[in-house]
């Protein structure tokens, strides 16, 4: 098992920023690829960005790439989204997500996903 729990989620104003962070206990975390998805009411979860176990690779889903950047600091057993140019539409819980089966052909796909959290809710305003 690995506990994830996000933070950072909150209310904020179309274009601005937000960070969230993955907390994860036990050290075995550093060996799981990290990712965050985000599900809207009445829509399917969908795939934000992943991270590698080392930092090295990182994958995007198209709509955020260029305003979002995943990050991890394997000594804080931590994985953060640093969300910018927030819009409307990406109001969403955010879940963190971990696994030991990330791939290039994989990344985007939660079934890849061993283990959950239980969401942070970000509300962007128009």
């Amino acid at each position: 098992q690995v506990p994830l729990v996000e933070s950072g989620g909150g209310l904020v104003q179309a274009g601005g920023s937000l960070r969230l962070s993955c907390a994860a206990s036990g050290r075995t975390f550093s060996r799981y690829a990290t990712g965050w998805f985000r599900q809207a009411p009445g829509k399917e979860r969908e795939f934000v960005a992943t991270v590698s176990w080392n930092g090295r690779s990182t994958y995007y889903a198209d709509s955020v790439k260029g305003r979002f950047t995943i990050s991890r600091d394997n000594a804080k057993n931590t994985v953060y989204l640093q969300m910018n140019s927030l819009k409307p539409e990406e109001t969403a819980v955010y879940y963190c997500a971990a696994s030991t089966n990330l791939s290039s052909g994989n990344y985007y796909s939660a079934i890849t996903y061993d283990y959950w959290g239980q969401g942070t809710q970000v509300t962007v305003s128009s």
